[in-house]
Parts: structure tokens; C-alpha cells; sequence
């Protein structure tokens, strides 16, 4: 837990200011935001089928704006 005092003759904005320093250099608030949105690893497999399908539409979306069948605004549904 950290805990600031007041110093005296301090304003409530300095004592705010060095809270706040002292959050941050103990990465309390970064440790929460990493559980908080953690994923779990994805599986090789599962990697390389997502690049493989991420590379396949954007061929097939190339392809396609190079023969004039695909305005900017269309996008490429399964």
C-alpha cells in the first residue's frame, strides 16, 4: 500500500503530483491492467492458420482492386 504525507505548506496539486509519481513507479497500475486484459497464448496451429488467412484475403483483395471489381469503400466477407 502506498501512503504520501503531506509536507508542510504543500498544496493539495503537490501532494496529488507525487501520488501519482509514486503509483507509477511501482507499476501497481500496470500490474492491474496486465491481469485485467490478460489473453492466454494462442497454439502455433493457431497462429499460423490466422496469418494464412490473413494473407489469403489480402491477395484476394489485391486481386481484386487490380481488376476494378473492388471500390475502397467494399470490404471482402468470408
Amino acid at each position: 500500500m502506498i501512503e504520501v504525507k503531506r509536507k508542510e505548506n504543500e498544496s493539495f496539486d503537490g501532494l496529488l503530483r507525487r501520488f501519482n509519481k509514486r503509483i507509477q513507479q511501482s507499476r501497481i497500475l500496470q500490474r492491474l491492467k496486465e491481469d485485467r486484459f490478460y489473453q492466454k497464448p494462442l497454439s502455433d496451429l493457431k497462429t499460423k492458420r490466422r496469418a494464412a488467412k490473413k494473407t489469403e484475403l489480402r491477395e484476394k483483395r489485391e486481386y481484386l482492386k487490380k481488376i476494378g471489381r473492388l471500390n475502397d469503400i467494399t470490404t471482402i466477407k468470408k
